[in-house]
């Protein structure tokens, strides 16, 4: 039987040959760097009023799904957004060598297991961290009405981008990387596709060609949304998978249109089976559900929230579970076969 890794190689490209179900998030293992250590990113339930390296104030309480930006009038980063470059500062890269050769050990240990793809992670992307800035009301205001200085904003943020892809590359050789940005709610994109568009296409097809050009094989772009519409620009983007499509973006019609383009790795929400009451029988049902009728190539079923987790204790492995049980029963491994096929099941969340 082939590796997580592997198995999960053959889903992502094109006319591969999986030999069972991806499970959730077995085959990549999210990987830290010191940006996202020193950035206030990493946040946990019950932290509240943390200003992260931007300036941005956030809150994170307990039981909800992740923390988000505090936007009282007083806390808001960019007070005039014909002046943000007085309000904007990004913050310093300059980390010291230890710090990268303690995540380059662990990056090469990895590695060296072979077993997933490490993946460093990225958060939040360019259209985020546009509206952690601003507010996600006024941000949305300013990308009609001011697009030429918020096409200045993003760029500003691109190149800030770049500078952290060129260290982690130089320093770390992930595999893979694992990108945030959530670019829609459940039923549409934030924005008009004509303004993504305009605004995000061009940029990222930079930050990710500089991964790819430096020995990057997957970029896994999460956002836990409607975004089909977006499709078209996150293959043009370099994108490879996307993570977290949920169901409403009807993910069997995008596998028919975009299969051997992108992969889709999502399609079951949380609010299936992460809530206060879930039952063991929910997720056995709602993950044959999700494997039923479909086939391995561009699929990897998955809780769409972007890492491995859930927002109620137990929810994730028990799903991995049910997963285990089904790549079992159609395919004919056993437990401890799959086991020895992957590392042990990181739980972030």
């Amino acid at each position: 039987m082939l590796t997580a890794k592997e198995n999960l190689r053959q889903t992502i490209i094109d006319g591969g040959h999986p030999d069972r179900f991806v499970n959730n998030y077995e085959g990549v293992i999210l990987m830290f760097h010191p940006q996202i250590i020193h950035s206030g990113a990493l946040l946990a339930p019950g932290d509240m009023g943390k200003v992260n390296a931007w300036g941005v104030t956030f809150d994170f309480p307990a039981h909800t799904p992740g923390a988000f930006p505090v936007h009282t009038p007083d806390k808001i980063v960019v007070k005039d957004i014909e002046e943000w470059e007085q309000y904007v500062k990004a913050p310093s890269l300059d980390f010291p060598d230890a710090e990268w050769d303690m995540f380059a050990e662990q990056y090469k240990q990895n590695k060296e297991e072979n077993l997933a793809f490490g993946a460093a992670f990225i958060a939040p992307g360019l259209f985020e961290q546009s509206h952690h800035l601003c507010s996600i009301d006024e941000a949305l205001i300013y990308y009609l009405e001011e697009p030429e200085r918020m096409a200045d904003l993003i760029k500003y943020l691109k190149e800030y981008e770049l500078r952290l892809a060129e260290l982690i590359c130089d320093k770390l050789h992930p595999e893979a990387i694992f990108h945030h940005d959530d670019w829609g709610t459940e039923i549409n994109s934030f924005l008009p596709p004509y303004v993504f568009e305009e605004m995000f296409v061009e940029p990222y097809k930079e930050i990710y060609g500089y991964y790819k050009d430096h020995g990057v094989e997957f970029v896994f772009h999460h956002s836990d949304s409607y975004a089909a519409n977006l499709v078209p620009y996150m293959i043009e983007m370099g994108i490879d998978v996307w993570q977290g499509p949920m169901e409403s973006n009807n993910v069997p019609d995008l596998l028919e249109k975009y299969k051997g383009q992108i992969a889709f790795m999502g399609n079951i929400d949380n609010k299936d089976v992460d809530y206060h009451g879930w039952t063991s029988e929910v997720v056995e049902k709602v993950v044959y559900e999700h494997l039923d009728g479909y086939e391995f190539q561009s699929y990897i079923p998955c809780i769409t929230q972007g890492g491995p987790g859930s927002t109620i204790p137990g929810v994730y492995l028990e799903m991995c579970k049910y997963f285990d049980q089904y790549n079992s029963e159609k395919f004919g491994f056993t437990q401890e076969e799959l086991e020895a096929a992957r590392p042990e099941l990181q739980v972030l969340f």
